[in-house]
């Protein structure tokens, strides 16, 4: 390819041909070959199994029908029509898939349509003595341009912009995975808040309760001033417990309008009048490090973008080689004394920036620097999504084993409550103890409320780090568009 050799006139036109002919199996530039996994980050999670989760089922791509709540399913299905993220992310994308599509075109002919028309005198047309006549003149013209892709430029360009459109197909996708998990967490959290003011009410109520009783036996004498006063902090520290309960749920059911694509006045019903937090019927199927890393959008943009910087050293490479372009071009001239010309020429045109040479060779350079530095982002993004998801699962883990010694506490707590009251009723002990019995009581079922509201984020979260959430739809070398 460095050597130029010396033709002549006539075996010209036949090697340009052949030429031609053989453009089609050449491609400057090396070819993307997929990025390798260690075979490590494809097995079975590191996390032990739990009865929780389920390794050996597959997390499936619409999760949150799992909770089998009917009003979930419509507020997702509202969030993935209506979330101005998932509007940005269409965009993007439908912008990658226009400049393919533009990328593409360059495989054709290029053509320009021109034409003119102009009045006044031609004195070249008169063929007489005298002044010229005034007359119309018209010209039209076509002209043909093609470049013939004997290096691959034209190819490597598609393939680059390809892979773009791929990547913001994935990018589309990972704003799926977000919006739809963050729309589970906000209905779920607004729900298990709905259920921790509930109890928050319930502790206020037997606080009153105690407070009212023990001021009647102090007012009969059978009590002390001292008792009282335990009695009256308590229920303030009951009553204090709840309006920040009611703003963090009214936050979030304001958080879930967003996501929905509504203003905060148009909080949804059914998560305002959700008072009872959704649960899953059974352990939670998380697969393995394959299923994940196919799963993830992330992982497939960053490849997406790995293979587009690969081309792109291709189109550097090319534009150390000659670019050569075939050309047509013809034209009329007419005016209205019948006078008409035609014109018409062919040829190749060969352009090569041989001066600025070491400045593609530059070029070269940090293609090849960049496509170095999109495969460690790739490797880095694998190992951020098996690192969540590892995480998610400790986390998730550790959250319901706490919930179920939290609930066994709760569970003591309202005995020895209960034991406590019987026993100051029957003399044997003083208010005191009483009043320290339901103060545990009321603070085991805030801690176990305030759990629950964890195990659901929790759980949301690990259902995000899984990449669950999205349709798969590979992205078409001729995707649908009205202007195609």
């Amino acid at each position: 390819m460095t050597e130029r050799p010396i033709v002549s006139r006539r075996s010209g036109s036949g090697l340009l041909a052949a030429l031609v002919m053989t453009a089609a199996g050449c491609a400057s530039g090396p070819d993307y070959r997929a990025a390798a996994v260690p075979a490590a980050a494809t097995g079975a999670f590191v996390s032990p199994a739990t009865r929780a989760v389920a390794h050996g089922a597959e997390l499936p791509d619409d999760w949150w029908r799992l909770y089998e709540d009917a009003s979930l399913d419509a507020l997702v299905q509202t969030a993935l029509a209506a979330n101005t993220d998932l509007r940005i992310a269409q965009a993007n994308l439908d912008r990658a898939q226009a400049m393919f599509r533009e990328a593409r075109s360059a495989q054709w002919p290029a053509t320009t349509v021109s034409g003119s028309a102009q009045y006044g005198r031609d004195a070249a047309a008169s063929s007489g003595p005298g002044r010229a006549p005034v007359q119309w003149s018209y010209s039209g013209g076509l002209q043909l341009a093609y470049e013939v892709d004997l290096f691959g430029r034209v190819r490597r360009d598609i393939e680059a912009a390809q892979h773009d459109a791929g990547s913001m197909a994935a990018a589309r996708d990972a704003a799926r995975v977000a919006v739809v998990a963050e729309t589970t967490r906000a209905y779920v959290e607004a729900c298990t808040l709905g259920e921790s003011i509930a109890i928050a009410r319930e502790s206020v109520t037997l606080t009153s309760h105690s407070l009212e009783l023990v001021t009647q036996k102090w007012q009969a004498g059978s009590a002390s001033r001292l008792d009282v006063e335990r009695a009256g902090a308590s229920a303030a520290r009951a009553r204090a417990a709840l309006p920040p309960l009611q703003g963090q749920r009214q936050a979030t059911l304001f958080e879930l309008a967003a996501l929905l694509g509504r203003p905060p006045a148009a909080v949804p019903g059914t998560a305002a009048q959700c008072l009872q937090a959704p649960v899953l019927r059974g352990p939670m199927p998380v697969g393995d490090g394959a299923a994940l890393l196919r799963r993830r959008p992330d992982i497939r943009q960053a490849e997406h973008r790995l293979a587009a910087d690969t081309a792109r050293i291709g189109i550097a490479v090319a534009d150390l080689y000659p670019r050569i372009t075939l050309g047509a071009t013809g034209s009329r001239l007419r005016n209205d004394a019948g006078n008409q010309d035609w014109s018409f020429a062919l040829g190749p045109l060969i352009s090569w920036h041989f001066p600025n040479v070491m400045a593609a060779r530059s070029r070269v350079g940090q293609a090849k620097a960049r496509t170095a530095a999109s495969l460690a982002a790739f490797d880095g993004t694998v190992l951020t999504a098996l690192k969540e998801a590892e995480q998610a699962l400790t986390i998730y883990d550790a959250s319901l084993s706490q919930h179920e010694a939290l609930r066994d506490a709760r569970d003591r707590a309202g005995r020895a409550y209960r034991l406590a009251d019987q026993r100051w009723r029957a003399g044997a002990i003083a208010y005191l103890d009483v009043l320290l019995a339901q103060a545990d009581h009321v603070e085991a079922r805030a801690r176990l409320a305030a759990s629950a509201l964890q195990v659901g984020n929790d759980r949301v979260t690990l259902f995000r780090a899984l990449g669950g959430g999205w349709t798969a739809a590979a992205v078409s070398p001729y995707p649908p568009s009205s202007d195609r």
